[in-house]
Parts: C-alpha cells; structure tokens; sequence
C-alpha cells in the first residue's frame, strides 16, 4: 500500500464487509491496515480475500522484524526490475523498429496524415515484452476498476496503452506503460523513504540502560525491560534511554533532537530528561517516569506516522477527470456507432468508422504525457537550484500556500551559538578578557566554549595556555593563568560564589531576558566581565520573509522550543508575524493543525527530529537539508539540500509555473479533442488524421513541459 487511492480502492471493498469504514485505520508508512470494532462473524481471512479482490495482497500484522526479514527479492524490488525492464525493452523495440523500417522517418510514419506502417513482428515483440512489464502491476486493479464501474487511472493508463497498440502505435504503447511504471516506483520509493525516517527516530534511543539495582550494583538492560520507579545512571556524553526525572548530579543536556533547544539545558536535582538527548560533562542518576513505549521520543514516532497517515495527497485533476472522461467517451462511442443507422438510416460501416475515429482521438496519451513530463522537468529544475522535491503531487502544493511556518534553530538561525558582545569589568578590556577565558575554554568541547576559542581566533587572539584546569559539572570551569587562578560560569555560579553585585546582576538578567546566554569569568578578588552568546540569525532570514510576502504568503509564523525571550529575539530581527516558543514536538504539531484550520494550505520549515510530526502534520513540509537530521529530511516533502532560505520563494515561484503549464497542457489537449470530436461527427476527420492530431499533441506538450528546465 503506497499510495492514497490504494486506500480509497480498500475502503471501497472493504468498508461494506465490516459495516463502515469507520472501522478501517491506515497507516500508509507501515503499509498496514487495521479493523476495528467490526460487526461480528469477519474473520481475519475474510478480511485477506477482500483485499486480494482489489489485486493487492495482505498478510496477518506481525509487531517484529520478520516481516522485513521474510521479504523476498521479488518483493523488494520487483517494481524497479518491471520498470527498468519497460524502459529497456521499448527502447530495443525502436530501435528495431527503425533499422527494419528502414530508417527513422518510416518509423515515425510518411504517408499521408502521418500513417505509420505496421510495425515488424520483431518490434512488436519488444514492445509487447515492455508493454508488460510497465503494466504488470496495473492491469489487476485496471480490471477491478472495470468490472466495479469505477474507473480510475490503472484504468484510464490500461484504455491508453491498448488503444494504442490496437492502431499500431506499438512505440506509444510501451512509452505510457514505462512512465506510467515509472511513476508508481517513484512513489514507493518516497514512501520507503518515510518508513526509513521512522528506524532513524528508533536509532535516537541507546539499546541499553544502566539500571541500580537494590545492592548498588549497575546492570545493563534493554529500555522496553525497565519499569516505572526505576533508578537509571546516564554517565558523561551518553545518550539518555528513558524519559525521567533527575534525582541525583549535575549536568548540561543536549535536548535538541527532542525540544529543538540551541543551548544545552542544566539538569540538577528535580529536572526532567528526555529519552534521546544527550547528557553533558557530569553523571546524572534518573528516575524512570515512563516506560519506553510511552517516552517522549516514542511520542514522536508514533505522531509522524499518524501526521503522514493524515495528510490527504491531492488527487491530480486528470485521475478526477478520468472518471468522468473514459465512460463518457465509451457511451459517446457507442452512441455514434448505432443511433444514426438505426434510427436515421446511416450506413453501418461509415458510422462504425467513425465511432473508430472517435475512440483514437479520444485516447488520453496527449492528456496523460502532459502531466508527468512537466512534473518531471519541474522536479529536475528544482534538484538544479538546490531543492529535493519528493513527488509531483508536493511540486504543486507550494504554489497554495498561504502560511508558511518556520522552526528557529538552524532554519532562521544558524543553529550554534556566537559570541553576541563582551562585557569586561574591573579594568579589564576585550582582548584581556576574551584572552582568559579563551585559555580556560579551550580544554572543554562544550559548544558554547568551542564558540569562545572561535571568536578568539577570528580576532587573532593569542590563546595561552592555562594549568589546574578543571569542570565543575552543571555550573563552570576553574583553572590557572600566569599563575593566578580563575573561574568561570554561569550567572548561577557568580551568586554561589557570592561575588555578584546589584549592576552586575541587573546586566545579567537583561541580557537572559534578551535570550542570550551569559559566561561569566572572574578571580578569587572582583569579577573580570562576561561575554554574552546566542543563536544568531541567518544572515538571509530577514530577506526571505519579505520575498517570501512578495510571492503571496499572507503569514509567517516561528515555532520553537526556546524560551520566549530568545523567540521574541529572533523574530524582531527576521520579521515574522507570529511566534510560538517553549513547545514540545506534541505543541508543533497542535500548533500546526491549527494553523491549517486557518489558512488550510500550510508549509512548515524545520531541520530537527522534533519538527519532524510538524513537517508530517503540514500541508508541504519542508527541511533544512544540509544542517537537518535525517529524520527531518526523510519526514519532509521538499528539502532544501543547500541549506539557503532564499530558495523558499524561488520554490513558491517555481510551483505556480509549473501549475501554469500543467494546465496549458490540459487545456490545449483537451481542445485538440474536442476539436476532432467536431469533426469526427461531422464526417471530415479520418483515422491517420486523428493519430497525427494526438501525436503532434503529445509532442507539443511534451515540448511545453520541458520548458521548465530552463
């Protein structure tokens, strides 16, 4: 199950047989669906005959790694063998077709209105084999469609395909098969590559826990095996299994992949960790609060796969058209080869041909070709200017957008703190002070200290060496420097320390309240200064919200993990018009689908595994592609592979000129029919003339779409 109008095909089938397809759930990513609540006497292999009624397959839900492990190679890529098969095969079969016929011209046809001569048995071969292999996995559910009445476009591709080959364009046929192929590899691609997001979420948690037990000792388990109560030991740089609270240590904490936080957080008695960040320099002891099905981390995973299962992929026009189009077109047919002899006394072979003709210009090739060599021009455009599109239906949707939603760190900032000001004291001056702390600094890989010894050197600031240097976890760093000693630390430290006075406490606080982060250094005798970091904005943010104002996005909003007074911050200098600050993954996401309450096409930018439900949950998600983890670039639709914010309006652009031409292409394929519609029943238009029409059309549009590349 890859796609949405798999799902529609299922509910259809099934919703009868268990009364209602309320009682249905579908989880694309996994490929698994779920009944529920059915009425009694539905059996699980009533259940899997419905579904093999469809022309797809279905087996017993196993929660394990069976399922992977039993696949075959058939099964795993199958599809990509029948698709490069199609391709290689109708390539062969022109060729052939050129050298028998006797040279390209031939082949494409010479004679009169573009009469193609019948094609050689070797040829025909080929392309017969290509054919096949293109429409291997379409032609059961075009069946389905068919003796349902519900035509849809395995249908409508399975008409085109024939009607082709039954008037000799054998090269046409095995064309449409291999696009179509084609298009249904890349959509199971882009799913796997979702459900591949899903094992990087897991891969966050470590595979054990160190648990104490009641003697003292430390025992290595799996996080599922750990209860709730529990005592966990989280040593310095490790990764924290489980959702708890802090009972005993200090530390600072990597919460990024969870909160989304630039700076990493202190953690002391009373403080609550999350399964999946990373602890600091100093040894935390945690008390399990949940269990690890139920962690905030396993929140996210499970509100990926529900954001994706949600999202309603926008039917292309054609597919809707076509239930309309193709039966219209067999009744029109119908119509024409028996109203007139029987009830106007027209001659039953010219009316037969004529209900001929109007089947051929009625094929979809023009139609259908339109779409896909657009997409495909615009996707290939796309890659060229820096954006990973994942999927035609997600080429469209940014020329809808009316918000567009952005995470803070690392999309509108850089995503690492700098070094914002420094502020000496006590007679001290900058180069002094930055000197000294830079010294102590040095020996720590903490980011914030690695941003220190980067403004030092961009200063060219000699860095001396300092002695005795050592951490004192979850407040600062202690050390010698020309044989005086020093400290460092956080505005927390400085009052312990009880060196604070009332105009340095007032600095202090308006710069956290500024959302900077203060390192305060000094000596056993007065305080030297501080210097002040932050997460600094993009040097383009503020550019790109008025462009992107400029392309007809009508709101910007922020949403970020941080405290509010670094949010208010960032959003001063970038422009936006909204912001949403201290939120979990579980507040993007509700935060998000309220804002598609509002506006109903909304895009969401981020780079974190935390905005990944959000990026699910958005109309469009996009992602930071060259700071982004990959849990957020697999999760997300569009991805911005060179990390530049000015691509977002070049993206919203490009969208609508595709659509433009999209519909160019619909609209003059459709004349070109009608038009020959008209002369069909008027008796001017043969049958080789209605095959030049709808070849000259193909090409045009084919032509129109490839301008996009430009």
């Amino acid at each position: 199950m890859h796609c949405a109008e798999e799902v529609a095909t299922l509910k259809r089938e099934l919703g009868p047989l268990v009364d209602s397809e309320e009682h249905l759930g579908f989880d694309i990513l996994n490929a698994r669906l779920t009944v529920s609540g059915a009425a009694g006497g539905v059996t699980e292999d009533d259940v899997i005959r419905a579904v093999a009624r469809t022309g797809m397959q279905a087996e017993t839900w196993r929660d394990d790694d069976s399922r992977e492990a039993a696949a075959t190679f058939w099964t795993r890529h199958g599809q990509l063998v029948l698709t490069t098969a199609s391709g290689i095969f109708g390539c062969l079969g022109f060729v052939v077709h050129v050298r028998l016929a006797g040279g390209l011209q031939a082949a494409l046809g010479s004679e009169g209105m573009g009469m193609v001569h019948a094609a050689p048995i070797p040829a025909i071969a080929l392309y017969l084999v290509g054919i096949l292999a293109g429409m291997w996995y379409v032609l059961p559910k075009a069946w389905r469609s068919a003796v349902s009445l519900r035509p849809d476009m395995n249908l409508l591709m399975t008409i085109a395909v024939i009607g082709a080959a039954s008037i000799g364009e054998w090269f046409e046929a095995a064309t449409v098969a291999f696009l179509f192929s084609l298009s249904l590899l890349l959509e199971s691609w882009s799913v796997g590559r979702a459900r591949r997001a899903i094992a990087a979420l897991l891969e966050l948690s470590p595979p054990e826990a160190r648990i104490r037990q009641s003697d003292g000792s430390l025992n290595m388990v799996a996080p599922d095996d750990v209860p709730v109560g529990a005592t966990f030991v989280v040593r310095p740089a490790e990764k924290i299994p489980l959702d708890g609270m802090v009972i005993s240590g200090d530390s600072e904490v990597n919460q990024a992949p969870i909160t989304g936080e630039s700076i990493p957080v202190p953690k002391t008695n009373g403080a609550e960790v999350f399964a999946g960040t990373i602890n600091g320099d100093g040894t935390l002891e945690v008390e399990c609060t949940k269990t690890a099905g139920n962690t905030t981390l396993a929140s996210i995973i499970r509100m990926v796969g529900e954001a994706q299962s949600r999202r309603a992929p926008s039917e292309k026009w054609v597919e809707k058209f076509a239930r309309i189009y193709t039966p219209a077109v067999m009744a029109g047919a119908l119509a024409v080869l028996l109203i007139p002899p029987l009830f106007f006394g027209g001659d039953w072979y010219d009316w037969l041909y004529r209900s001929l003709v109007l089947l051929v210009i009625a094929c979809p090739c023009a139609l259908v070709i339109s779409t896909p060599v657009s997409v495909v021009a615009g996707l290939a455009a796309a890659a060229r200017h820096g954006v990973l599109i994942k999927g035609g239906v997600f080429l469209e949707v940014p020329a809808r957008l009316k918000c567009i939603a952005m995470d803070k760190t690392g999309t509108l900032t850089e995503g690492k703190p700098a070094v914002v000001e420094i502020v000496p004291m006590s007679g001290h001056d900058e180069v002094e002070l930055l000197e000294r702390v830079a010294a102590l600094e040095s020996h720590s890989n903490h980011p914030l200290a690695n941003a220190i010894v980067a403004e030092a050197n961009r200063r060219e600031v000699e860095i001396p060496e300092a002695d005795e240097f050592e951490i004192m976890p979850g407040k600062g760093a202690i050390g010698r420097f020309n044989d005086k000693p020093y400290w460092l630390g956080s505005h927390r430290y400085l009052e312990e320390r009880n060196q604070e006075t009332p105009d340095v406490h007032e600095q202090l606080e308006s710069m956290q309240r500024a959302g900077r982060t203060v390192v305060v250094v000094g000596n056993d005798v007065h305080v030297c200064g501080f210097i002040a970091l932050a997460d600094t904005i993009r040097p383009d943010a503020a550019e790109t919200v008025q462009q992107l104002r400029a392309a007809g996005i009508r709101h910007v909003v922020m949403l970020t993990g941080d405290n509010q007074g670094t949010a208010e911050a960032i959003a001063a200098e970038a422009g936006v018009d909204e912001i949403h600050a201290e939120l979990l993954p579980a507040d993007k996401v509700e935060a998000i689908g309220s804002l598609v309450e509002r506006y109903e096409y909304v895009g969401m930018v981020g780079d974190g595994v935390n905005d990944a439900p959000a990026l699910g949950r958005a109309t469009v998600g996009i992602a930071m592609g060259a700071v982004g983890s990959d849990a957020a670039i697999e999760t997300a639709d569009i991805a911005l592979m060179s990390d530049d914010l000015s691509r977002l309006p070049w993206l919203i652009r490009h969208s609508r000129r595709t659509l433009t031409i999209i519909r160019q292409n619909i609209f003059f394929a459709l004349a070109v029919k009608v038009f020959f519609v008209v002369l069909t029943l008027v008796g001017y238009a043969s049958l080789w003339a209605a095959i030049a029409a709808d070849m000259g059309a193909s090409l045009l549009v084919i032509f129109n779409g490839l301008r996009l590349l430009r």
